[in-house]
């Protein structure tokens, strides 16, 4: 039985895991496979913390180029995280003819392309399942299974740590600071948690999904970006009266010259199927011509799911080798590692978020005077802005009141014109919150 050697490099939460399947499912991987997968590295500056894993003698070293170097490894598979030290060790690896799989979706939104290139010229296999929606097999999915379609449109949950926060919120109204420090001490933010509560990591998964969906280069600097510090229990209370759930959504639709790309909290339907993704978990909806809609649901982050996409890629460029060896040939990638041939990959611009047309949640403090709504919907009605329905909660402890208000359809822009005239009346004493709605997603 052919043998292919694997080298970790990362022996952190999802190191670990991939390390443990790997060892513990040796025998059913080879079943599958027709090949045994050797774990003949795992290298990690820190060699002296128990993992749960009894390593071979020789296995666990500290010295990563070692591993990346070493003539028998046909597979790195790169888990260190960040970005500098993570790429240089990418690059050298593809450089050295191995086949290089990874989790690392921040370092692959920025230099995914150079890495692609990189891959392409040394003629290597480049796997990235893990980076988006952990467990959930979205690229895949996107690559291969919807490969005779168009993609309209892409919506999802795509970060468990804002899902969790919103969830709670939502079911409990504690205040966003107790939500965030409970989802901390579960482990499911980071100490640092800017990534994940401001949206970026969203982001960096929507710019790998775009670019596998409409044949464009991967594009995070384009892409807009919002957080979820500023929702609050009263906004997810309004939204419950409306007969909405708000959610931080990663949204892109294609329109064919332009892209549209975004990320940030939105209102949707509660009946929306995604309105029911609780807690952690993590959802996608993928609109297509030929297919309508499909909506994948799972973990999307942890040890064990995160190393099972891991595996996933592992196993791809194992049975790639497999079949280069059989046939006696070079090897060729099956899959092209964007979706396209590599020829056929074009810069499509982002659209940007001043020229969407959406509805709005708009969630005004206001000082309880005569004639403030008049100059509030004056200044809307001046900007094209038409109110679908208005509603005012009585003021407290002498406090201002709240005005809600819903808009039709409206171009971002004038929105925004609009509540950045309205912030300076002398009878708002705080920086309107905005909430755009999504009511046309489907599944």
């Amino acid at each position: 039985m052919k043998q292919i050697n694997i080298a970790i490099l990362g022996c952190g939460v999802v190191g670990t895991g991939v390390a443990k399947l790997l060892m513990e499912k040796q025998r059913l991987l080879e079943s599958k496979i027709g090949a045994s997968l050797n774990l003949k590295y795992v290298a990690d500056l820190d060699t002296q913390t128990d993992r749960g894993i009894v390593f071979k003698e020789g296995v666990f070293i500290s010295d990563a180029k070692k591993a990346i170097a070493a003539t028998p490894i046909d597979i790195v598979v790169e888990l260190i995280g960040g970005k500098n030290i993570a790429k240089e060790f990418i690059l050298r690896a593809l450089k050295n003819g191995k086949h290089v799989v990874t989790a690392n979706k921040a370092l692959i939104a920025e230099y995914g392309n150079i890495i692609v290139k990189s891959a392409f010229e040394h003629n290597v296999d480049f796997g990235f399942e893990a980076s988006v929606g952990g467990c959930m097999p979205v690229i895949k999915t996107i690559r291969e299974s919807l490969v005779a379609n168009r993609i309209n449109s892409i919506t999802g949950i795509l970060n468990g740590t804002c899902n969790y926060i919103l969830t709670k919120i939502s079911q409990e109204g504690c205040p966003f600071d107790v939500a965030l420090k409970e989802a901390q001490a579960k482990g499911y933010a980071e100490a640092d948690p800017f990534l994940d509560i401001e949206g970026h990591d969203s982001a960096h998964k929507l710019s790998i999904i775009a670019a596998l969906s409409y044949g464009m280069q991967i594009n995070i600097n384009d892409i807009h970006v919002e957080g979820i510090s500023r929702i609050t229990p009263m906004d997810i209370e309004f939204a419950r009266e409306f007969g909405y759930t708000i959610k931080l959504l990663a949204i892109s639709k294609n329109n064919t010259d332009k892209v549209e790309a975004r990320v940030h909290p939105a209102m949707i339907p509660s009946t929306h199927p995604l309105a029911h993704v609780h807690g952690s978990m993590n959802a996608v909806t993928i609109n297509a011509d030929s297919t309508g809609e499909t909506m994948l649901y799972g973990a999307g982050a942890g040890m064990m799911p995160t190393a099972s996409a891991v595996l996933s890629d592992i196993t791809d460029i194992a049975r790639n080798i497999i079949s280069s060896a059989i046939n006696n040939r070079s090897y060729s990638t099956r899959v092209p590692i964007l979706g396209f041939q590599d020829s056929n990959i074009r810069q499509i611009p982002i659209m940007p978020v001043d020229e969407i047309n959406t509805c709005y949640y708009i969630r005004l403090a206001a000082v309880d005077r005569p004639g403030v709504l008049s100059k509030i919907t004056g200044i809307l009605g001046n900007r094209n802005i038409s109110i679908q329905s208005v509603h005012q909660k009585g003021r407290r402890h002498n406090g201002p009141v709240s005005i809600v208000m819903i808009t039709h359809g409206a171009v971002e822009k004038d929105v925004q014109l609009a509540l950045k005239e309205i912030s300076n009346l002398d009878v708002i004493p705080d920086k309107p919150v905005v909430i755009r709605i999504e009511d046309e997603i489907t599944a």
